[in-house]
């Protein structure tokens, strides 16, 4: 199994600036809110392990629980799907709106954010000797990715699916009708949607035997998600509905019958983030190896945020799962 590093940099203002994030938070926070007054049902299960959850915390009054087995959080009371379908419209909505900061990123968020995924999975799909597959994106629509897919050339066809559509089919694994792809694509889909195990299986059922699934993530088990805890402001629902580890976002594919091929953590922001937060609240408390680390050298900061890379340690996650030949769809 790989576990690939990466010398690619680029500053947090370029993709998800914190000092611009509060704005897109509070209306996430409140939106959240405002559904779940509706109706909530509670989450007992752990979609990583299976384990019963146990109460962790609150995010401005939006309780977690955690997965005893993998240490990954979960926020606790959901809404009925459909509700979560148009909370994460609505979101989507916002964010690309004048009022959200990624419509004046768009750009910069497509050559730091979009452009790399797009060369890992073309380096992927060689290594794995698939020729121009089919592949399918589960996201929120409009998807910012499935344009740049198409004009890759890479893909014989592309198709786009609603994540939660996808999630909630009354026949998720069936492919009668829908046609088999080579591929799978889920960018932070598993972080956001309300059933991360039932997506997994409708993207299973979507694949034919042997096909490739590229899932990316933030984790919990990275180091400015471990050193920050609940004073992370990239912990909100409904983009962080599920905070896996790492451990447990392995957990979780397997146990959806994925062979993992490629798990690794290239994230290269987690200083930069820790530092984003610590301007923010000069008063957050910093470990003795933590501030020793924000006050080293150039060379030292490049060394930490490689090794956190290289040992699974960052919080930024993408993992390359393949389909078993032998299973049936």
């Amino acid at each position: 199994m790989r576990s690939i590093q990466t010398q690619f940099t680029f500053p947090l203002s370029s993709v998800k600036p914190l000092e611009r994030l509060s704005q897109y938070r509070a209306y996430c926070l409140e939106a959240t809110r405002n559904v779940c007054r509706k109706g909530v049902h509670r989450r007992e299960l752990s979609p990583a392990s299976g384990a019963k959850l146990e109460a962790a915390g609150e995010i401005a009054g939006l309780p977690y629980s955690r997965c005893p087995a993998t240490g990954s959080l979960f926020l606790s009371e959901l809404p009925d799907p459909a509700e979560w379908a148009t909370l994460l419209s609505h979101v989507c909505g916002y964010r690309r709106s004048p009022e959200g900061f990624h419509r004046e990123l768009a750009q910069s968020r497509a050559e730091n954010v979009y452009v790399p995924k797009l060369e890992w999975i073309q380096q992927t799909l060689q290594l794995q000797g698939l020729s121009r597959p089919k592949v399918l994106e589960a996201a929120t629509p409009p998807s910012d990715l499935a344009p740049l897919l198409l004009q890759s050339g890479l893909f014989s066809d592309v198709e786009s699916a609603d994540e939660m559509d996808l999630a909630h089919s009354a026949n998720a694994r069936e492919t009668n009708g829908l046609g088999s792809v080579e591929a799978a694509v889920l960018l932070e889909s598993l972080d956001r949607v309300d059933d991360p195990v039932a997506l997994l299986n409708a993207v299973e059922g979507r694949l034919a035997p042997g096909g490739l699934l590229f899932v990316t993530a933030l984790v919990c088990s990275g180091f400015d998600a471990e050193a920050l805890g609940w004073k992370n402001l990239y912990l909100y629902p409904p983009d962080r509905t599920n905070f896996f580890s790492l451990g447990g976002l392995r957990l979780l594919l397997e146990r959806a019958g994925f062979s993992l091929i490629e798990v690794s953590t290239p994230g290269v922001l987690d200083l930069e983030i820790f530092e984003a937060h610590l301007r923010m609240d000069p008063d957050l408390s910093l470990s003795p190896f933590e501030k020793r680390i924000l006050e080293s050298d150039p060379e030292t900061r490049r060394a930490f945020q490689s090794f956190l890379q290289e040992r699974g340690l960052s919080s930024f996650a993408r993992i390359v799962a393949k389909k078993p030949r032998g299973a049936s769809e």
